[in-house]
């Protein structure tokens, strides 16, 4: 029962965190948005809203499947979630930084380092719980394409 109760508490978690998220960009969203010059590869809004749900369901499962080995392997445990809260909270702060702030280019930098941590993350969840690890992946792609998406939106409208 712990074990369940876990993942749900990470889940929670993730998905309250991208519902903040998403408050800050709701109104850039029919307002600053629609302003920019995009990429032809830029994909319609809606898409978003329900890739990041399940990007942020499977971030909880996975952080709760790490969080389960804590008998077993503590210091790696702590230290992997240490990882993942602090890249976490990156990710939420890129949504102010581009959306709240309209500064593709501070979030540009920031962005880079939540791939950065999102990879640590991963290498640092591997040892402990593969299928943990692995289901961070989708994540980070999603990521590198917000990455591109991020610098060429930055890029059009310098």
């Amino acid at each position: 029962m712990q074990k369940i109760l876990r993942i749900t508490t990470t889940v929670i978690t993730c998905v309250v965190i991208g519902y903040l998220s998403g408050m800050v960009t709701r109104d850039s969203i029919t307002t600053w948005y629609p302003t920019l010059i995009k990429p032809v590869f830029n994909p319609p809004n809606w898409i978003f809203a329900p890739v990041w749900s399940l990007l942020y369901i499977m971030m909880g499962i996975a952080a709760g499947r790490i969080w389960n080995q804590i008998e077993q392997e503590e210091k790696q445990v702590k230290k992997a979630m240490k990882f993942f809260v602090i890249q976490l909270a990156l990710n939420a702060l890129w949504s102010y930084l581009f959306f709240g702030l309209h500064n593709p280019l501070l979030a540009l930098v920031e962005i880079i380092l939540l791939w950065l941590l999102i990879y640590e993350t991963y290498t640092q969840f591997k040892p402990i719980d593969k299928l943990a690890a692995n289901l961070l992946l989708p994540y980070l792609a999603w990521v590198s394409f917000a990455t591109v998406l991020n610098g060429s939106i930055w890029w059009l409208n310098r």
